[in-house]
């Protein structure tokens, strides 16, 4: 059924269009030929093809479109007829002898166009006939098309300050007049919509017609059914509000007219343009009319009335949209007062603040059936205009967000995405405006907003956060602060309870990988309020559950093993033992407290990144060493010993996977190869596990590449105390034998003696400590090693090996060039045959 009025709508369109254009050529033709009275006449059948009543608005605006290009060239030749000596004053009495009165009345706005172009008589004489005679047109949409046609061939002709139609007898004041009862009838017209019930109403022709019509269309309401056909009284107000909807934009010019005349300023915008334009009662008109004001005048204008602009709210029908006029309104309030700073005192002198203030108060009390998302869109929007007006004034921004806890503490957690989206746009609200988030933790209420978001949404306002932080590299240099900022955090550290258990494991990765970065991002000159900065941060994060402490751990850490360093520095200018200090911020709370945080990671379990993160800080009393040479060994030793036996344990006990052996036993070497703080009989101790966890790893040849690299804990370059030339050969010999036996069990396995790679590695060994100077290395053992190399490369159950044929030519290349060097080196090579 709406598909064949929609068909049967076009036909009717199409139906006019022709007629319009058929007259229009037959008037073309006068025009030509000078016809004055042929033009009127065809000008006047084609323009009641407008007198249609079957069109809506959008159809009928299609229309109407063709009908006023015709009526410019109508104008044109009217102007043209005056020039040549045809007296305008007969012209606009003789226009008024069409027989039509819609017809009649475009011909009488066109003529009085030229009429007050040709100023034979005042502008404003002619206006005000204009504007009477058109209320001839009743019908609302045939109405409004009509003054929108007179408002539209008037608006240059107006008696503005200024304007060549000002005069003694022509002033402002009837421009303004003018356009107001233009748009005051419009709107009369436009309200009327919502009343229409069907178009064969505007087709009545006598009043008793009219009154037969109300019976029937009430009888027929009452029974559920529309007058064309079977569509209920619900959809033909849907119908009526959608097709008032599309008009708006008619009467909303009349106000575009009035802000772009000169003289209307500020005090006859006050006394006479606002108080008209709110006058309005109907609920469709009321909120359109409220949006035009605020975008059409001047910010000063709004600035200087808002008392009359916020006493007008309460006046407003329940169904309007309020929260979006006001909102509105401080949008444009808030640009002017960004726009310069000149402007400032203007909102302290009408005290702008308090009277929004008060008047969202009053709305949001007085509408009790407003939305969340409402009161909420109201405070974010006054929050945003105090933090323009007022940047300074942090207790105005506090007072805000009070209220708006005040409102959400009535609705306990929100489950409104549009209300949560507005929370988040209230909480970004001070991040951007100061850039620091310092700034806004100093605001009580903030945090407590917060806690009315739902958890992912919590998560995502916490993201925000430390992306701002990020951005604008805001340090936080104080424990209260770190501690006020991760309370804001909870979402991001901690699971909390209701929390979704399938999340997307990307995003929970990004989400404590910024985490990370914010801890990383923490500082304080200050040693005593660092260390209580990085107390702060751990109490946090060690709520945060196995999955987040990888994450979060490891940037404490490093945080802590800065300040340790710092703290050694500082001690070395003042000649102090950093070690052995009691006070309240020293090293040794503070790897106290390394060891209980990488503890707490190893439970998880997290044990290969615990290990890493033991060996990473058995490493700072080493470098405390060089920092601190006054240092007693007992102060350094004790407690890199007691990281090493962590990271041992967790070996031993935690670390199962071979690869994961392979990789954290060569960290262990390279960390203890490194370490200069061990006693004899520490470092023996250590030494001795690490060679027994080598010859345990499950692969021969991560056995061989284990135990040869253990030859680096015996021969140390630069300490002379650490260079025992002959367990180096035992380490060399041993991982020998665990090649061949390697080659061995290949053999057995797979019929060949598999790779000699690991020889090839083996003779490198020999060789840089042969040139370090160990004497237990002899140019006999490495003669043996090559040739043994060569005969295994030769044989014929050796496979080919491209990597292993490469680097033995790479050893090779490099024993002829330390030959040809000169010198000593070149004397200690020359024995070695190639």
């Amino acid at each position: 059924m709406i598909a064949d009025g929609v068909e049967n709508e076009e036909k009717w369109l199409a139906a006019g269009i022709a007629g319009l254009q058929q007259n229009a050529f037959y008037m073309h033709r006068a025009l030509d030929s000078n016809n004055l009275r042929d033009a009127l006449k065809y000008s006047a059948q084609m323009l009641s093809e407008l007198r249609t009543s079957k069109l809506s608005p959008h159809k009928y605006y299609e229309l109407y479109m063709r009908a006023f290009d015709e009526l410019r060239k109508l104008e044109m030749f009217f102007k043209e007829e005056a020039r040549r000596g045809c007296s305008i004053i007969d012209l606009y009495e003789l226009v008024q002898h069409a027989g039509n009165i819609l017809p009649r009345l475009y011909l009488l706005c066109t003529v009085g166009s030229v009429y007050i172009k040709s100023k034979e008589a005042p502008a404003k004489d002619v206006l005000k006939d204009l504007v009477e005679m058109c209320r001839g047109i009743q019908h609302p949409v045939r109405g409004l098309f009509l003054r929108s046609y007179l408002s539209q061939v008037s608006r240059d002709k107006l008696p503005d300050i200024g304007s060549e139609y000002e005069g003694d007898a022509d002033t402002v004041v009837d421009a303004v007049e003018f356009v107001l009862q233009n748009f005051t009838e419009m709107n009369k017209l436009w309200v009327r919509m919502q009343h229409q019930v069907g178009h064969d109403f505007w087709s009545c022709r006598s009043y008793s017609a009219y009154e037969s019509f109300i019976l029937l269309a009430d009888h027929e309401l009452r029974l559920g059914i529309g007058l064309s056909g079977l569509q209920g009284p619900a959809r033909e107000k849907e119908k009526r509000e959608k097709e008032r909807s599309e008009l708006r934009d008619l009467v909303g010019k009349n106000l575009h007219v009035l802000s772009q005349i000169e003289g209307v300023d500020l005090d006859m915008y006050k006394d006479t343009v606002l108080p008209r334009v709110v006058n309005c009662k109907d609920e469709i008109a009321q909120f359109y009319l409220m949006d035009c004001i605020i975008q059409v005048f001047p910010d000063e204008y709004h600035l200087q009335t808002l008392e009359i602009l916020l006493g007008a709210c309460p006046q407003l029908q329940p169904s309007v949209d309020i929260k979006t006029v006001l909102s509105r309104l401080m949008e444009r309030l808030s640009n002017y007062a960004a726009s310069s700073a000149e402007v400032l005192p203007e909102f302290l002198q009408v005290e702008a603040f308090s009277k929004l203030n008060n008047a969202i108060g009053k709305v949001i009390e007085a509408q009790v059936d407003m939305p969340i998302f409402g009161a909420v869109t109201l405070y974010s929007s006054l929050l945003t205009f105090t933090l323009h007006v007022h940047p300074d004034r942090l207790d105005y921004a506090d007072q805000v967000l009070g209220a708006c806890v005040k409102k959400l503490s009535s609705k306990g957690k929100l489950d409104d995405s549009k209300a949560t989206k507005q929370i988040v746009a209230l909480l970004s609200a001070p991040l951007e405006k100061y850039n620091d988030i310092v700034t806004a933790l100093k605001l009580s209420n903030y945090p407590r907003v917060m806690e009315y978001l739902d958890i992912e949404t919590n998560k995502i306002m916490a993201t925000v956060i430390i992306q701002s932080i990020m951005k604008n590299n805001t340090h936080i240099s104080t424990a209260d602060k770190v501690e006020a900022l991760f309370e804001l955090m909870t979402g991001l550290i901690k699971d909390l309870d209701g929390a979704e258990e399938e999340v997307d494991e990307d995003d929970f990765k990004e989400e404590q990988n910024s985490v990370a970065r914010l801890i990383q991002m923490l500082y304080n000159d200050d040693q005593e309020e660092m260390f209580q900065i990085i107390c702060a941060v751990k109490k946090h994060i060690m709520t945060g559950g196995p999955k987040r402490l990888p994450f979060t751990v490891p940037p404490l850490i490093f945080l802590s093993l800065k300040l340790v360093r710092r703290l050694q520095g500082s001690s070395q200018d003042q000649e102090e033992n950093p070690f052995g200090d009691d006070s309240s911020t020293s090293p040794k709370k503070i790897f106290q407290l390394l060891n209980q945080t990488i503890e707490a990671l190893s439970i998880v379990p997290a044990p290969e990144l615990a290990l890493r993160l033991y060996l990473q800080c058995a490493e700072v009393p080493e470098l405390g060493t060089a920092v601190y040479l006054a240092a007693n060994d007992s102060d350094l030793e004790p407690v890199a010993y007691e990281f090493f036996t962590q990271a041992y344990i967790l070996y031993e006990e935690e670390v199962s996977d071979s690869k994961a052996q392979v990789t954290a036993l060569h960290l262990i070497i390279g960390t203890l190869q490194r370490m200069h703080v061990f006693g004899v009989e520490n470092r023996d101790t250590l030494t001795h596990k690490a060679t027994g966890y080598s010859a345990k790893l499950l692969k021969k040849p991560d056995q061989c590449r284990a135990v040869y690299g253990c030859a680096h804990l015996f021969w140390v370059d630069d300490q002379d105390n650490m260079k025992d030339g002959e367990r180096v050969l035992i380490c060399l010999k041993r991982a020998l034998r665990i090649a061949n036996a390697a080659q061995q069990m290949s053999n057995a396995a797979r019929g060949n003696t598999g790779s000699v790679l690991l020889f090839v590695e083996i003779l490198n060994k020999y060789l840089y400590f042969y040139e370090k100077g160990n004497p237990q290395i002899t140019v006999a053992a490495i003669q043996s090693l090559i040739e043994l190399i060569t005969t295994e490369m030769q044989s014929e159950n050796s496979p080919p090996d491209p990597a292993a044929d490469a680097f033995l030519a790479s050893t090779l290349r490099y024993l002829q060039f330390q030959k040809q060097k000169g010198g000593a080196i070149s004397e200690k090579y020359e024995a070695i045959k190639v």
